[in-house]
Formats: C-alpha cells, structure tokens, sequence
C-alpha cells in the first residue's frame, strides 16, 4: 500500500503543478523538482503495471490509431447568428428587452479555434470529441490528453461535459512553422490551420510537441443527486448552456464559468458581465484594439443573456439560439508608406505588381507586402512609389492596397509605368488578346517554370504535402527538376542534397509525390494548367470522360456540349492535347506511373440536376470536401454565381458571391443547412 499511496501523492503533486503552470501560468516549484517527481512515478507505473490509472500524468502522450471513431454528441452543438456592427448589435438587445425586460449581458472573446466536448466521470477525463456536424464528432481523446490545460483529475469528483476552444498560441504557431520551414515540411496558413492539424494526428505523440492549449466556456453537469442538470446548447465557436435550477445551482452563465474555473479547468480570463448592450458595445470596442495584443487570434465578441432561466425561456431558432450573438470584428484598414512596386510570374506567365511596404501591423500580423492586382488597377488607383497607401487584408486574409491618402507630394512624384521586359528571363511582355494582365510567353522561364511546379503539387491540384515553394526553388536551382514531370523521377538521395532537409523530410517528400501518382484524374487535368480550366472544369471533364485517353480523343463537339465548359474552351482544351509538348509529357508521365484514378461514381442521386456555389470558411470540412460531397450525390459544382444557381453554401467571411446571390433572389444556405441536406 505504501507503494500505491506514494503514486497518488505524485499524481496529485504533479497534477497540481500542471494546473499552477498551464492554467494560472503561476509556476509552483522548479522544472528540475518537476522532472524529478515524474521519474519517480513513471518508473514506480513501470514496476507497478496494475496502479495505472486514466488521471496519471504520465497517460498524457498515447499511441498511433488506425483512425479517429465517430461519436454522437448527447446534446447537439448549434451555430451562433453573427452581427457585424453595433447599430444590429444594439437591435438584437432591444428585441429582448422588448419581451423580456433589462438583461445582464457576458461577453466572452471568441477564440479562433477549435470546438471539443470533454466528458469527465467522477471527476475523470474519459472522452474527448471534436464539434463534427454538431451531432456527430470525432473521438481524439488521446491526442487530448496531451494537452496539459485540459485537466485528466478534477478538484471535485463530478459527472460533467465541458465545452472549450482548442487553440495554438501565436508565439508556438510561428515557432512550428520557423521549424517546417527548415525541415522543408508544409507551413501552416495561420494558427488555428495548425491547430487543426495538430489536433488530428494519428499518432498523439506529434500533437504532444505543438503546444496546444485550450480555453473552456460551458458546463454541462448531471449529478444523480438531483443537485444540478445541465442541458447544453453549441454555438459556433461558443458552447451555451440551459439550466434547470434546483436552489443551490448557479442562476448565471457566468456564475457557471467561474464553478468551471473552481474544477480546475482555464477559462478565458478576458471575461466580463455587461448591464446592457451599451457596456457590451464598449467592450466590443475596447478589445477591436487591444486583440492583437494577445498571444492568440480572437475574431469577435460572443454575447450572451446572463440569466439561463430567461436563455431557456427564449429557445431557438432551428440553429442557433435567440439569447445570444457574436459581434465580429471589422477588417482593419490602415495607412503606410509604399517604399517600392515588385513584379512577380506567375503559372501561366502572368505577371502581376506586388507592393512592397513601410511594415505595419495589420490584424496581429506585420505586413510589408500587398497586393496591386494587376497594372489597371495600378493606373485607376494614381499609386506611386512614395505614396502613403490604405491596406486591408481581404477576407482577413491577403493584405491590398486599397486608395492612396492623396497630398501635395502625390503628384510630383512619378507615374508608374508597367514592365516591358520580364523581371525574371527578360523576355518581352505582350497582353493576351481581351485580358488586361501583361505576359511573358517564354516557356522556360525559370519564375514561370517553378510557378508551375508549386501549383502542379498545391491542395488545389496533386495535393502533394511537404513539397513546398523553398524546396522546388532549391531542386530547380541545383538542376535536379526542370519541369513537374521530373519530380516522379527524384529519389530520396536527391533531397538529401538539399539544403536543411533530413532523412526523415527526405522520406516523407519522396513519399508523398509516389503517393500522388494515383491520385484522381480531376486532380492531374487540374494540375496540367490547361488554359481556362480550373478545378470546377477539371471536375467537369473528369466526370464526362472518365479516363485520360477518353479526354484526348474527345471532339471539340463532344467537349463544347458539356454543360459549363462552352466553344471557346472547348479549343482551348482540344488544342492542349495535341500539342507536341502535352503529347510528350503525359507519355512520360505515363512511363513514370502515374495513372490517375477514375472519378468516383455517385453514390446518390438526390442532388441530381442542383448546382451549387461554395463561399466563406466552412467549420466541418473544407470546401472542396464539400464540393466533392455533392458531387457524389450527383450535384454540380459552379465557381460563379448565376440565375441557374440552385444554392448558395455560405460559410463565415462569405464575400461578393453571397450579395451576388442575395441580388439574384438564389436560395442561401448555412453550413448547417448543408449538413442538413446531406444527412438526409
């Protein structure tokens, strides 16, 4: 027994020490007594097998899954309406107070991550679940476990669901891609990108290394002595809660963030109780300023009606709930000086202006690049090279040079005038006929060859990991690739030759272009760049023809007849494939193995004869998941909006497709609604 008491008192210390450091970020005692205390109990585990439990601290890094199990949420999570300014912020409020009287109001950051449902038994950490479709999740608690916010051993032993956000601080996120960067590994496109990665690897031990950590928001208790039951309600990226009082229980979602807080969980400490809508606008407006202070991206303000009697009162619509909302923040828009105009190729030999900037933090980030579009819009904007500029990132994302801050100055500097000469060959630039956008039709341009290249292997096209922008400029620079063909003859001794690649990276970039060999033959006539067909088309034709031999003995009457493609790229696609150079390529694609896949034929019918647009950031699944979904169930896919639109699939940040289809009177879906559909 004496054994088994010294286990728990390490357990219980070492538990402790995880909840000073990871929660409070108050460290209690010294790495080395740290380290020392977990020896001792891993090896007292090691000798005593059967004193194992789920709480121990050395359970937190687990094994490799063959994959992540499905599991059904008890209580469905359902989505958050958005607002995005104060006067509809303000309307939302007066609407309650309307029917309801005044309302205490909590306002909670909202944290760009990922949403889990944590279920702990008599104060244990049993099962982890990420949101899925709100009703159905994955099971990752093991890669959960790593992460040392989340708690394996409450302070209390209840039965209880809590709700947070997985997320990857700012700091550990460009850390992680410094390192890729070197390994010659894929970079992440931003924090909760990484996040999300993370959090789904097969073998826990890597999600163990990113630095994870996570932010609870709801309880959801059932204790069998009657003493609190909580039925809970998912919205977005906030989980809500309904209670059923009995006198001793909480009366207020905040009151149920603190008991949160009391069990041992971290709670955003950012957290604040409004009177009205008046102190939750401040608040809203305080944090529009100081967010990118925080060592995590926070996209808005979650609002929500304090008193769960009322919450439970005000229900919900079919998906999301009445009592609360999230205010998102604006686009920032800010001013800086442009220092210089670079000119970049790209795949097709278009060559497009870039700003080069006096660096300015723009949402959290520091941008000294933006985009000019093309030299039109150079022209229509007067920018010149010393100019002050107004930049904002595009859908939050890609920063743009929106207007110049017009002064005396402005016009006695020079007007600037587009590139003849390609910035990387020299050749001559030449418009294409109808097209505003310059030209370097030189096809052994080395910007234009390794252009090609990155987006033969981009997610759009091979969807070919590891293979990044630095590594293809290296093995075009040493001579080992010229064109995307030669990547299917490298080995693995290639990219050790490579600068900072290891044999690890090495293997894991042979692999991946092997893999790539089979991969869908939609994805192989996207990747060969034909002249106005994308992945939409791409898809299109793969359907139609099924193989790659079908395709190039295809008419241009046979092409022209598909609904979407049309004469004009009917040429374009029947003269690619009788090109000498096309011809002799996928021959030697062909010698080399790579033979696309069929498309997969549909399982359903029921999305016959629909066409469907994808806008925004989807939460369940990307959007060409999505789109290959609905391909399966026999529907179509278009990039544009149109009157023959049968849906439009809006997820957050949805840009001018969504007014386009709002102007047109096409029928809006949410990305619930979606789910909805395909569930059916």
């Amino acid at each position: 027994m004496e054994i088994l008491e010294r286990i728990n008192f390490l357990k219980d210390e070492i538990n402790k020490a995880n909840y000073k450091y990871y929660v409070e970020d108050n460290p209690s005692i010294s790495d080395f007594e740290y380290d020392k205390m977990f020896a001792e109990l891993k090896d007292l585990e090691a000798k005593n097998p059967l004193f194992i439990a789920p709480d121990s601290p050395t359970q937190r890094v687990g094994s490799i899954s063959e994959k992540f199990l499905s599991y059904k949420h008890k209580h469905r999570l359902y989505s958050l309406d958005n607002t995005y300014n104060y006067e509809d912020l303000e309307k939302w409020y007066d609407k309650i107070v309307e029917e309801y009287g005044e309302q205490e109001l909590v306002c909670e950051l909202k944290i760009d991550g990922l949403a889990i449902a944590l279920t702990y038994e008599n104060g244990i950490f049993v099962r982890g679940v990420t949101r899925g479709d709100g009703i159905t999740g994955e099971d990752i608690t093991n890669n959960l476990k790593t992460i040392k916010a989340i708690p394996l051993k409450l302070f209390k032993p209840v039965n209880i669901e809590v709700r947070g956000e997985i997320y990857m601080p700012k700091t550990s996120f460009e850390k992680l891609n410094e390192e890729n960067l070197k390994n010659g590994e894929k970079l992440f496109a931003n924090p909760r990108n990484a996040a999300s990665g993370s959090l789904r690897q097969l073998d826990s031990s890597i999600t163990a290394k990113r630095d994870l950590s996570m932010f609870c928001y709801t309880a959801i208790l059932e204790v069998e002595s009657g003493k609190l039951k909580v039925e809970s309600n998912k919205l977005n990226n906030f989980q809500l809660s309904t209670f059923n009082f009995q006198p001793d229980t909480p009366k207020s979602h905040f009151d149920s963030i603190m008991y949160l807080k009391e069990l041992g969980f971290k709670i955003n400490p950012n957290i604040r109780l409004c009177k009205n809508a008046k102190d939750a606008v401040e608040y809203c407006k305080e944090w529009d300023e100081k967010r990118f202070e925080l060592n995590y991206a926070t996209d808005g303000v979650v609002i929500k009606v304090n008193n769960t009697a009322v919450q439970e009162e005000m229900g919900f619509t079919s998906r999301a709930p009445k009592w609360a909302t999230a205010f998102k923040f604006p686009p920032e828009e800010v001013t800086t000086t442009l220092l210089d105009i670079e000119t970049g190729v790209g795949k097709t030999g278009v060559v497009t202006p870039v700003a080069i900037l006096e660096p300015v933090q723009l949402g959290g980030s520091t941008v000294a690049r933006a985009s000019l579009h093309n030299f039109d819009e150079i022209k229509r904007l007067d920018v010149r090279i010393g100019d002050k500029v107004f930049i904002k990132k595009a859908a939050e994302i890609i920063p743009k040079v929106v207007k110049i801050v017009e002064d005396e100055e402005h016009f006695n500097r020079p007007e600037y005038s587009a590139p003849q000469k390609c910035p990387s060959c020299g050749a001559d630039l030449k418009p294409h006929a109808g097209e505003v956008n310059l030209y370097c039709d030189n096809p052994d341009c080395p910007e234009k060859v390794c252009a090609r290249i990155e987006y033969w292997v981009s997610k759009e096209a091979m969807d070919i990991d590891n293979v990044g922008p630095s590594v293809i400029e290296q093995l075009y620079s040493k001579g080992f690739i010229k064109n995307a063909v030669d990547l299917y003859k490298l080995t693995m001794q290639d990219f050790m030759q490579l600068d900072l690649v290891k044999e690890k990276s090495a293997f894991n970039m042979y692999n991946a272009i092997q893999e790539s060999k089979t991969k869908p033959l939609s994805r192989l006539l996207t990747a060969l760049s034909i002249r106005n067909v994308g992945k939409e088309t791409a898809g299109l034709l793969a359907n139609e023809f099924g193989t790659l031999e079908n395709l190039k003995n295809a008419s241009i009457e046979d092409l022209a007849k598909i609904e979407g493609v049309g004469g004009i790229i009917a040429d374009e696609i029947y003269n690619f494939f009788r090109i000498p150079e096309t011809v002799s390529m996928l021959e030697e694609l062909e010698n080399l193995g790579v033979k696309p896949a069929p498309p997969v034929q549909n399982s359903t019918d029921e999305l016959k004869g629909l066409t469907f647009v994808l806008t925004g950031t989807l939460q369940n699944m990307t959007r060409d998941e999505a789109s290959e979904k609905i391909k399966q169930m026999g529907g179509k896919t278009s990039s544009s909006v149109s009157k023959n639109t049968s849906y439009v699939i809006a997820g957050e940040n949805a840009g001018s497709k969504l007014d386009k289809a709002q102007k047109l009177g096409v029928i809006i879906l949410t990305e619930d609604d979606f789910m909805n559909m395909i569930r059916r």
